[in-house]
This record gives C-alpha cells, structure tokens and sequence, in this order.
C-alpha cells in the first residue's frame, strides 16, 4: 500500500455500516487495516464477503471472542496497532474483554475510536436505531423533502457516512496527533447523532437570523428557491439547477430563452417564485436530459443531468479525473482525497473472514502465533471461508 497513512496500522472489530466505511478510507489512504471477523458463518442478510466494497484494501483475522486464545490475539494485536475502530453498543467491548481500559492498559498511546448511533452515553446510549432514527433527532431530517411532503430518507449518506464514518475518521487523525505529540492515546466517541447535528451548523446559522424557515420546499438550499431546483425532462429523467448568483442565473435564463421575457419574475422575488417554477418547468419538460445536458455543456448556468449510479462512472468529466475505477471485476469510487505527494492506491479485493490469519501474526509478530492456531480461539483460515 501507499499514501499518506502508510505505515500506520488500524485494527478493525468487524462491525457494520459507518466503522467499516471509516476503516475503509485509512485502508483507502494507505493505512494497513486489520479486520478481527469472527468465526463461523456471518449473517445470511450480510452477502458474499468478498463483494462487500466497505472491506476493501483490508486484511482479515477471524476469532472468537468469547475464547481466551480470541482475546488474547485480539490484545496483541492491539499493543502493536496506533488505531483500533470499534462500532458495537456500548459496554459490549468490555463485556468481551477488549474495550479501552483493558488495550490502553497494554498500549497507553493507542486511539480507540468508537463508532455508535446515540454515543457511549445518555438516555439512548443503550438502546438500537438506524440512520434515519439519528438524523432525525438531530434535526437532519426534517428539513429534507418538497414543500407539503414528508420528509425524504437521503439513503444512508447524512448519518452513517457523514456524521459517523467521517467525524470518526477526523477524530481518530486528530488523536493521532496528540498521541504523536504526547506519547497518550486517548478513546474518540464519535455518535452520529453528534456528526449529523454539527452537519446542520449553517443551517441554524440562518435559522438565527431569520433566513431559514422550519418548513420544507421554501428556503434558498431546500429546493424552495426555483434556480435551486430539480426539473423533470421530457423522458421522465430530471436535470438539476443551482444557479444561485445572479450572473448564473442570467446565464439561465438566457440558455432557456427567458432573458428578454418582462414578464418574467425576478430571481428574489419570492411571492412570484411559484410562476417562475413554472415556468422553468415547462422549458424542461420540453427536452430529454441529455438534450439539455448537451445544451447546457461548458457554461455557468449551473445545470447538470441527475445521474443514476450506474451512469456517473461513465460521465465524461468523472473518466478525466479517475473518479471512479474498475478493480477486481467491481466498478467503484477511487480513493478521495487526492495527494500531490503520497497518491493513494486501491489495496486488494475485499478479504473473506480469516483469509489473513497466518499472514497478520507473522507480519504484526504476535507472540505464541502458533499456539493461538492451535486453538479454538483464531481462525487458520482453512475453515472454507
């Protein structure tokens, strides 16, 4: 592996959803990820391991925990790693035997980021929830969805990926610092109802000077504001409109023939905003996406088709910039951010449960490796995985 984090080692217990994805991006920059899977089939709702992209460029050791040769394996590894990445409920690490107190008494200097949904503590702390409870609660959710609707689930990106993974990952490079600094490592508590309500920061920035409304569909960022806006083309596809400034929005109008209309409303004029939609709506409706896309091409009218997952890689600007790759016979995002210096590469496939065992005791020279294979404990990696 290279980029910026080569070198650096990350242990990983095996969770779901924005740990692995935050696991995923030190692995993506260069940081050797080693993922404790554990033994014995995974869940049936989970799919082929190996098809599983939040596991690329990783390394797998299976264990049971719930041996003491699991434990034992886990702990040494975790005296050898800077990062360890954890996402269960809390308590359930030490319940195990490997939460912070029982690693950072082995390594002082060690960062253990949690990654949870209500954090490690209050009223919720204990009890299950899924992205859209998180962002929800944290008031990401309300303001999402037209005017006069309910409020519309944006996947999985504003909570899991945005609040967790990434407030995660900030936290953990942070720590490192001040573990690099000090020689003392510290626990990062990353919730995602704590991410997801710092994501709403301008938002409540506006709110407090009266320039967002708590409705949706009627402020300037929520599809209220007609040059900020999703249309419909004449094949049912849609194109999508930010042309907040007002030489984007001449630039609009005069791509739309609506330049020398007096009788068009004014970009601020917000009793008249509902006419105005109108009338953008009926110009595009009166061509195809690709039509208008093609229309639009090179100016700053600020109009781009909505792309469908499996059309973005194709995208002419999206191939320049190798935005998306094809690795291992899987089309996927490339490492992001980019770096003049250390340029990222994409690791090896997703790893199936254990695939790594012999490799990661030899490479991280655990003590005793061949007595934790000996054991029921940790996996050799040969049981048809």
């Amino acid at each position: 592996m290279t980029g910026p984090l080569h070198g650096l080692r990350v242990l990983e217990l095996a969770g779901i959803g924005p740990g692995p994805f935050a696991a995923m991006l030190l692995a993506d920059l260069g940081a050797d990820v080693v993922r404790v899977d554990r033994m014995g089939p995974g869940s049936p709702l989970a799919g082929d391991p190996a098809a599983d992209l939040l596991n690329r460029g990783k390394r797998s050791i299976a264990v049971d925990l719930k041996h003491p040769a699991g434990v034992a394996a886990v702990l040494g590894l975790a005296e050898r790693a800077q990062v360890l990445v954890e996402g269960w409920r809390p308590g359930v690490a030490e319940r195990l035997g490997v939460g912070p107190d029982a690693v950072l008494a082995r390594n002082p200097a060690l960062v253990y980021g949690r990654m949870t949904g209500w954090g490690q503590d209050g009223p919720l702390a204990a009890t299950a929830g899924h992205d859209v409870d998180y962002i929800a609660l944290a008031g990401a959710l309300d303001p999402i969805g037209p005017a006069g609707g309910p409020p519309q689930i944006p996947v999985n990106f504003v909570g899991d990926f945005g609040g967790g993974s990434l407030y995660l990952v900030v936290g953990l490079l942070a720590a490192l610092r001040e573990a690099e600094r000090t020689g003392r490592g510290q626990v990062v508590d990353a919730a995602i109802v704590d991410g997801a309500a710092h994501l709403t920061m301008m938002l409540h920035g506006l709110r407090a000077t009266g320039h967002w409304q708590d409705h949706r569909g009627g402020n300037l960022l929520d599809g209220g504001a007609p040059f900020y806006a999703i249309y419909e083309t004449a094949d049912g596809r849609h194109v999508a409109v930010g042309a907040l400034e007002p030489q984007f929005f001449a630039e609009l109008l005069r791509r739309l023939d609506l330049a020398d209309d007096p009788d068009l409303p004014g970009q601020f004029d917000l009793p008249r905003w509902p006419e105005l939609r109108r009338r953008f709506a009926q110009r595009f409706a009166g061509r195809t996406r690709d039509e208008w896309a093609a229309h639009f091409a090179g100016s700053d009218a600020c109009v781009t088709p909505v792309l469908a997952l499996g059309e973005a890689p194709r995208d002419p600007h999206l191939r320049a910039r190798g935005t998306f790759v094809e690795r291992h016979g899987t089309v996927q995002p490339a490492p992001a951010p980019r770096f003049s210096a250390t340029p990222a590469e994409l690791g090896g496939p997703p790893p199936r449960p254990g695939a790594h065992t012999r490799a990661i005791l030899a490479d991280w020279g655990i003590p005793g490796a061949d007595a934790l294979l000996a054991s029921e404990g940790v996996s050799d990696g040969s049981e048809g995985y």
